[in-house]
């Protein structure tokens, strides 16, 4: 291996592991949503697993036919501009649905008093919670809670991998396919294991923090903090 691909490969890894600890949005959606759905262990590693796997592979697939036409790099590089703001976007849409449901499912959670009058006039009141009348699980938040995986992973399959194609072209350009599947391996792998070990970081602490009364609106927690991730990228350019 020449010295330029030893270089490449390790400028790859360091790109793989900066963008995503910089990228917010590479690990607080799932961080958010495993503590407010109580997703398992296994599921948030999957899920993330699978999100970081479209995310990286989106911008693989759009390189290599940028490669095979000939496409010039500022070309490749505008598209993948509007895909990154397309997914801010689509980030900042779902993180505030997701607040808006997650409110009121906490406000139905939230037990409050009724009233009730007897024949003899007598008047006593009780604390009451509509879901303790149900204990089933709702269809619709089974529904959502089927969806939410599919939905980041449809978002993350727009976000843009910046870095990777400007260093998959280098070695194009020099017609080493050696150096192209070293250079998407290397930083596939650094930018997904990096996703799941910050991750799983996170969500261990986060599992640590009591939210007491909060915990009914710990979905509306959740969107709100997605939302905001997408704010950063769209005008912060996180």
């Amino acid at each position: 291996m020449s010295s330029e691909l030893w270089l490449l490969t390790l400028t790859a890894a360091t790109l793989g592991f900066v963008h995503t600890i910089l990228g917010p949005d590479h690990y607080v959606p799932f961080v958010m949503m495993a503590r407010a759905g109580g997703w398992s262990r296994s599921k948030t590693l999957w899920v993330t697993f699978g999100c970081g796997l479209g995310h990286v592979l989106s911008s693989v697939l759009l390189a290599s036919i940028g490669i095979a036409l000939g496409v010039a790099l500022a070309r490749l590089e505008a598209i993948e501009s509007v895909r990154g703001e397309l997914a801010a976007w689509l980030l900042i849409g779902f993180g505030l649905a997701y607040t808006t449901w997650g409110l009121w499912q906490g406000l139905k959670k939230r037990p409050h008093r009724h009233l009730h009058t007897h024949a003899d006039s007598t008047v006593h009141s009780h604390v009451h919670s509509h879901t303790e009348e149900h204990v089933h699980v709702h269809a619709h938040t089974a529904e959502a809670a089927r969806l939410t995986p599919w939905i980041l992973f449809t978002i993350f399959i727009f976000g843009p991998c910046e870095p990777l194609i400007p260093l998959l072209m280098y070695p194009a350009a020099r017609s080493s396919v050696w150096g192209v599947v070293l250079v998407t391996l290397v930083f596939s792998t650094t930018t997904i294991t990096t996703m799941l070990v910050t991750v799983l970081v996170a969500r261990a602490g986060l599992l640590r923090i009591a939210f007491g009364t909060l915990e009914h609106y710990l979905h509306a927690f959740a969107g709100a903090t997605i939302a905001l991730c997408g704010l950063a990228i769209q005008f912060l350019g996180l």
